[in-house]
């Protein structure tokens, strides 16, 4: 789980004035070769960097936007120059920076413009924009001002350092002055979106309507260009126990034997919009039945929800759809935590998995064409990257103790990650209360052709995905290897390197390039997803047991505890939750809210009626405990 150091250099931005006085090619602190203007390459990446025992406030707005790493740097550590005139002054350095393995900054957005396609120009145009509120709430608006600092990796905007916001400015930093900044970019956007553009920044110039109104009309006009293109997809999955291992906690969806089916169930025509991958935690008498009770149970889920999107004539916004998988994720958690319940499980002993989880989400945009959006969510350190010719992009953050002491501003990452439990799991699924468990949902556009990789700790741990994308996933997008060939290759060099632990791989190639032969359906509304899906049962919910082990089925259909908690299999596992917790729903009360209306039904109902879908569920036979919030 924790990044060991890799084969690509580390590449650091240094900040401030005098970070700018030090000229290329010189070393500091004998350590850090300086290969550009305030770029500098860490020669001893395995060391840990100088850091001091208060940290200074200018590295606070870091820690505390940790969560969006995607596009923000991270802080590394600080350095002294021995040349300086002032030998107190400390120089603070940036990792995670928008830089290529070459040592050449990515380019800014205006030097990008002019050359991009109209769906990513209006992508970049909303990522910026949902930028504005969490940079404003730090007091570092000001980082979007700067066009320099504003550089894009592919479609992604990427910030190069944060700069602070003057408290005395008597102009402070507003939304007209970031649409001046614009002004001079939009009529170099695309014909067809220009006009658009223009009048959403000079209603945001002049402040006569919200910036979430305009966010949501900025969204439309995101769905309608992702419409015009053509998005295909094709899928392979595999998991493993490894070698070093008697039997398999991962579960993943879809597997080779359900890409094999002819005759696909209703609950597999999920392919290939829906990928999950889970890795169990509890060992081998829990482990693997919490993983295979979460794919089981989500794929219900999420059957229901595409139903309910088929049936919209409108799209529904990213916010009413992130809800809806949160919700459905805490129903999978309940179904965990209730058998947890039913068979005496507590403290050590109670099973739970971690999750991650991508759909490729259909939406209406109008009579005859389909909007195609990403959807990300995860529990734990199961790991989602996007990867193309040019990078591989790590899109989601571990729920662990490292980034836990990050975003709470406790510590600087490298600095925790010493910590003999920087790795723990902060959350996972199925361990504790549902309203306790926070999942992450991210909201992604595919504009570009790339490779989809969601993957257990058995692939990721010891940054093997960064040493192995160019030569395991490069073939694939240049047309030298099969997608379900890749699969077991990753699978092998994972248990080659990391054999300590089980691994799941599920590997989506997403194409729009036009040339690309239609090798399955393009991702439409289409028929096999509009009829609702077959009634749920406790027969849905039951598991392949020809997969699990004789302890694990005994789980299932035991009332008794399974191991005596004294036995060794009962001590905790590295990922293993520690805080005793009693069910919210009992399996029969979930059936009868499923029951009632499907899932996204309950969910809507929750949320336009919550004083009586609070009552109903006061009515139910639910028993709740107390639990304990970690990481928050």
């Amino acid at each position: 789980m924790n990044e060991a150091s890799l084969n690509p250099p580390r590449y650091l931005w240094a900040v401030g004035d005098l970070a700018a006085q030090i000229p290329v090619g010189e070393r500091v602190a004998d350590r850090y070769e300086v290969v550009a203007p305030r770029l500098w390459q860490d020669t001893q990446p395995e060391s840990l960097p100088e850091i001091p025992r208060d940290l200074p406030d200018r590295v606070r707005p870091y820690l505390y936007l940790y969560p969006l790493r995607l596009h923000l740097p991270v802080a590394y550590g600080f350095c002294h120059w021995e040349l300086a005139a002032d030998p107190q002054a400390s120089i603070l350095l940036l990792d995670h920076v928008p830089v290529k393995a070459n040592g050449q900054l990515y380019p800014t957005v205006t030097e990008s413009w002019p050359y991009a396609t109209a769906l990513r120009q209006v992508y970049w145009f909303w990522q910026i924009l949902e930028l504005w509120t969490p940079l404003s709430e730090q007091g570092v608006v000001s980082s979007l001002l700067h066009p320099d600092n504003v550089r894009v990796e592919g479609w992604c905007i990427r910030l190069l350092e944060l700069y602070p916001d003057n408290p005395h400015d008597p102009y402070p930093p507003s939304l007209a002055t970031l649409m001046d900044n614009w002004a001079p970019w939009l009529p170099l956007a695309q014909p067809a979106i220009v006009p658009k553009l223009q009048l959403l920044a000079e209603e945001l110039r002049s402040q006569t309507v919200s910036l979430g109104a305009v966010l949501a009309r900025l969204n439309q006009l995101l769905l309608q260009q992702s419409a015009e293109v053509p998005l295909r997809l094709r899928v392979a999955g595999g998991t493993d126990p490894g070698p070093n291992q008697t039997h398999n906690e991962d579960s993943c969806y879809p597997t080779e034997r359900e890409l094999q089916q002819k005759d696909l169930p209703p609950h597999n025509r999920l392919i290939p919009a829906l990928s999950l991958v889970c890795d169990g935690i509890g060992g081998h008498e829990g482990g693997e039945v919490a993983s295979q009770l979460a794919v089981q149970t989500l794929k219900l889920q999420i059957q229901a929800l595409l139903t309910e999107v088929a049936s919209q004539e409108q799209p529904l916004a990213p916010e009413v759809v992130s809800e809806q998988i949160v919700e459905a994720i805490r129903v999978v958690n309940n179904v965990i935590a209730a058998q947890n319940d039913q068979q005496q499980r507590s403290s050590r002993q109670r099973m739970g998995t971690t999750l991650v989880m991508a759909l490729q989400l259909p939406q209406r945009v109008n009579a005859t064409q389909t909007a195609h959006e990403l959807y990300l969510a995860w529990v734990g350190d199961s790991r989602a990257y996007w990867i193309t010719e040019d990078y591989c992009q790590p899109l989601t953050l571990d729920d662990d103790v490292a980034t836990r002491e990050v975003r709470l501003g406790r510590a600087l990452y490298q600095e925790v990650l010493r910590q003999p439990d920087a790795g723990a799991l902060t959350q996972a699924i199925g361990t504790r209360e549902a309203s306790l468990l926070y999942p992450t949902v991210q909201r992604l556009i595919i504009d570009e052709d790339g490779l989809l990789l969601l993957c257990s700790d058995g692939l990721s741990d010891h940054g093997l995905v960064e040493q192995c994308w160019q030569t395991h996933l490069l073939p694939v997008l240049r047309g030298e290897q099969s997608v379900s060939g890749a699969v077991p290759a990753l699978i092998a060099w994972a248990n080659q390197h990391n054999g300590h632990d089980n691994t799941s791989v599920v590997l989506t190639y997403c194409r729009v390039s036009p040339e690309y032969p239609v090798l399955i359906h393009p991702l439409t509304v289409a028929s096999d997803l509009q009829p609702s899906p077959a009634p749920i049962s406790t027969a849905d919910l039951t598991l392949p047991t020809e997969e699990l082990t004789a302890a694990s089925k005994a789980l299932l259909y035991e009332t008794e505890p399974a191991t005596d908690p004294g036995s060794p299999s009962a001590q905790p596992t590295p990922k293993q939750r520690r805080s005793p917790f009693r069910a919210v729903l009992s399996i029969g009360g979930l059936l009868v809210l499923v029951l009632l209306g499907g899932s996204v039904g309950l969910l809507a109902w929750s949320q336009l009626y919550p004083e009586s879908f609070q009552e109903l569920r006061l009515n139910l036979p639910s028993s709740v405990g107390n639990g304990e919030r970690e990481g928050n």
